[in-house]
């Protein structure tokens, strides 16, 4: 706006300082030589482009807002919104995400056999996609609600555990624990594996001069260990069982919480099965803490909660 009343100013400036003329006067002096008059450019005006207001083109002082459209795609409500295995995200009328059942055929193909899945109904699945998949439009029916993954790889015969091969089964699970987590440690130095406390457990294992080495033994050097070097392998069991309180973290062990260990182990130990029902002592389809550190011979009053923290 200051531009633009200067602007004027000086438009009437210059009409106001235009010479008039006079009637010459007649007199007989001496000849002065007079200086020529410089007559001054006349001031021209820059015309604004047709239809620019010429303070706005100067100044932008008073642009007005100019309206870009732009393609607007709202964000996806599934983007944040989980669904557990088996089941899809999709938008409903009121654009609400919602969990709705996977049809299997929507599943990728498999890359190999290592990736079937057998079912507790002895069903071999494609994956394990197909298998949450087929799960969830079972939902609400007998059999969905006994349908489980039994075990990882196509379904085979599992010859049937007996009791002596039951007794041994700890011995080497045991075992198998402590080395799991000896790894870890000798691993741990930039992969953040173990918490630090976690760490300061272990490390008293690995430096024990007294700690079987990882390696094929023989049952009965299993439990000669586990007698002379007991303390070794009660930290080991309580990690395992808090590895696997995850959903949720209640101190019992479901059927879906122990997948992640007895699926693996089946096709090697055909034990698995059979030890797992043997430490659900109450029968009540859970494995409590108590319950589970009986099954590998840990002591009751060496049961701690604080240990699966």
């Amino acid at each position: 706006m200051r531009v633009w009343i200067f602007f004027l100013i000086c438009l009437a400036g210059t009409t106001l300082a235009a010479p008039t003329e006079e009637e010459p006067v007649v007199e007989e002096e001496p000849f002065v030589e007079e200086e020529p008059i410089v007559e001054e450019d006349p001031i021209v005006e820059e015309e604004p482009e047709v239809g620019a207001n010429p303070v706005q083109v100067e100044t932008g002082e008073f642009d007005e807002a100019i309206e870009i459209v732009e393609d607007f795609f709202p964000e996806n409500p599934c983007l944040n919104h989980h669904c557990k295995k088996g089941k899809v995200c999709e938008v409903d009328d009121s654009n609400e995400p919602m969990c709705v059942c996977q049809d299997p055929l929507t599943c990728p193909a498999p890359v190999g056999e290592f990736e079937h899945i057998c079912g507790t109904d002895n069903k071999t699945y494609e994956s394990s996609c197909h298998f949450f998949a087929t799960k969830c439009a079972l939902e609400g029916t007998k059999k969905g609600h006994k349908l489980h993954l039994d075990y990882i790889g196509p379904c085979k015969l599992i010859a049937p555990c007996l009791n002596n091969e039951l007794n041994e089964f700890p011995l080497r699970m045991r075992d198998w624990l402590k080395n799991v987590l000896v790894a870890l440690f000798e691993r741990d130095e930039e992969n953040n594996l173990l918490t630090e406390k976690q760490k300061l457990r272990v490390k008293k294992i690995y430096e024990n001069e007294k700690r079987l080495e990882a390696g094929e033994h023989s049952l009965d050097l299993l439990a000669l260990d586990f007698e002379k070097n007991y303390n070794m392998y009660i930290y080991p069991v309580h990690w395992q069982f808090g590895q696997l309180d995850q959903h949720p973290i209640d101190g019992f062990l479901s059927h879906t919480e122990l997948a992640p260990l007895r699926a693996p182990l089946i096709p090697m130990e055909h034990c698995t099965t059979s030890f797992f029902e043997h430490c659900d002592a109450d029968k009540d389809k859970y494995i409590a803490l108590e319950e589970w550190a009986n099954c590998f011979g840990i002591k009751e009053q060496d049961v701690d909660n604080d240990l699966v923290i």
